[in-house]
């Protein structure tokens, strides 16, 4: 059975590694600046792609913070609409999720 000190870790790991790829992102996406019209073109497709990246990995950092947050106040694996815990294995799908099966939005 995994503990909440273990969730914490996950967490945290998770957040790291998402941290890294953003500043990755925000590496390559400064780097472009091509003369030529073809690559530019396809620079800015690439952009498109690592911005989209960027803000999922930023609403993902989010969530993780939130449940962080849940872990410190002693609040994390139990859902925050209404209060039943939540199953290990939907924590294990989803690790930072505030809410049980019932309670998720569609």
């Amino acid at each position: 059975m995994t503990t909440v000190k273990d969730r914490k870790k996950q967490l945290e790991a998770r957040r790291a590694e998402l941290l890294e790829r953003s500043q990755e992102v925000e590496q390559e996406l400064v780097s472009h600046d091509s003369k030529d019209w073809e690559d530019r073109a396809v620079e800015r497709e690439t952009d498109e792609v690592l911005e989209q990246m960027g803000l999922s990995a930023a609403e993902e950092i989010r969530k993780i913070d939130a449940a962080l947050e849940r872990v410190e106040e002693g609040e994390y694996g139990f859902c925050v609409t209404c209060g039943s815990e939540i199953s290990p294995e939907r924590l294990d799908l989803l690790p930072f999720t505030p809410f049980c099966r019932r309670c998720a939005p569609s």
